[in-house]
């Protein structure tokens, strides 16, 4: 047995050549990925976040008026300080990784 042919990401390699193989060649180099950018889901999280604020800002101000129950409230609010808080994490871990990478050493 040659000992490149145990190694699987060598296995097409032969070093007498100077070109790999049909079998190396046969994974699949499709480029990006589908589905959203890291950017568009930075993008969602952000529209959803401000939709749920409003959402609690108008339910509290039906409540104020008498025109929403108070279960409701509080169930607005409370999704709209989770998707806060959960954004605000998100903001700090981007500018502790914007900070680690600007003190990095070219």
């Amino acid at each position: 047995m040659e000992p490149t042919i145990a190694i699987a990401g060598i296995r097409g390699f032969d070093p007498t050549s100077s070109s790999l193989d049909a079998s190396a060649s046969a994974v699949p180099t499709t480029g990006v990925a589908s589905g959203p950018t890291f950017v568009e889901a930075l993008q969602s999280a952000a529209r959803t976040t401000i939709s749920d604020l409003r959402n609690a800002e108008q339910i509290s101000l039906q409540a104020l008026t008498g025109n929403a129950d108070v279960r409701d409230v509080a169930d607005a609010v409370m999704s709209a300080e989770q998707n806060l808080q959960a954004a605000i994490a998100i903001r700090d871990k981007i500018v502790t990784a914007f900070l680690e990478i600007s003190r990095m050493q070219i």
